[in-house]
């Protein structure tokens, strides 16, 4: 199981909470839980509720229906922190905006963290979807894709020998030497994931992935076309840790979800292959004093259910 550490808005306090979180990734660990995911914002503009607030605060937080002023901590400073309280429990960069930072910044930053936690980590490196957010960085959001390809291919050369040199468009480095690297020879663990299954997803999936986290239920025609690209290129989809999740239900937008009925797709999402479920505690609990429990519970239920 996989306690996602963001949006958790209705327990926490914002800035003043962050030692909560890290209390919470330790609880979790303590519990038997697998992994911990936080996932990011530099910062957020208009368009981040054009679409209006979200009915239930304590769902997830969608492009375009959530409230500008959600606080969004820096993921690999917190993750940091929560490396250094705990030894097992795996750490989840979930939707690090890798174009929004030069590659060689953003490799230092994730190598020294895939080093702190002795190669713990698991990155999601995606492109987000705030047209505010790059505005406000100065990058342009149009050429967001061919930044994260970038971004992959120049992570790839820094994990491998120095001096490292690349040149392209929008970067260009001769001869850097870049040490320490990662825990691993070839960098921390790749997750890639997102709404459909288009073709650049595939693309990086084949060739850097180590996981797979869809946004929803992918159907049985895009997971074909998963495996057959993985297939082409020499893959096992085997290979890939599949990331599911539990289906809260809300029955109105001011209580929480029953959790047992949020688990009830597991098995089923067992029998597709998925290992791996995330479950965010604020749909569940509105205590934040509750989570250590809350957590147990979550891996009691998992246990009856065969899993």
């Amino acid at each position: 199981m996989q306690l996602v550490l963001s949006e958790n808005w209705t327990m926490t306090k914002g800035r003043a909470d962050l030692p909560v979180l890290v209390r919470w990734a330790r609880e979790a660990e303590d519990a038997g839980f697998d992994s911990v995911m936080i996932s990011e914002h530099v910062v957020l503009g208009p368009d981040a509720g054009a679409n209006g607030v979200m009915g239930n605060p304590r769902d997830y937080a969608l492009p375009g229906n959530q409230d500008p002023y959600m606080p969004w901590p820096s993921s690999l400073m917190l993750l940091s922190a929560i490396a250094s309280v705990t030894e097992r429990i795996r750490l989840a960069a979930s939707a690090v905006i890798a174009p929004l930072r030069h590659p060689l910044l953003l490799a230092r930053e994730l190598g020294t963290l895939d080093l702190l936690s002795e190669g713990r980590l698991m990155v999601l490196p995606n492109v987000s979807w705030s047209r505010d957010e790059y505005a406000a960085l100065g990058v342009p959001f149009s050429r967001r894709g061919k930044l994260l390809d970038e971004h992959l291919e120049v992570w790839a050369k820094l994990w491998g020998p120095s001096p490292v040199s690349h040149h392209s468009e929008h970067h260009s480095f001769q001869d850097v030497y870049f040490e320490p690297k990662a825990h691993r020879p070839d960098g921390p663990r790749l997750c890639f994931g997102g709404a459909g299954m288009h073709d650049a997803m595939v693309r990086r999936i084949v060739r850097y992935g180590h996981a797979f986290n869809p946004l929803g239920r992918p159907t049985p025609e895009e997971m074909k076309k998963l495996a057959t690209a993985m297939a082409d290129a020499g893959r096992d989809i085997a290979d890939l840790e599949m990331i599911g999740g539990t289906r809260a239900v809300f029955p109105d937008d001011h209580s929480c979800a029953d959790l047992a009925q949020a688990l009830e797709s597991v098995p089923e999402q067992l029998a597709e292959g998925f290992t791996t479920f995330c479950v965010k505690p604020s749909q569940f609990t509105d205590d934040p004093n509750a989570v250590g429990a809350f957590c147990r519970d979550v891996m009691r239920r998992v246990e009856s259910l065969g899993t």
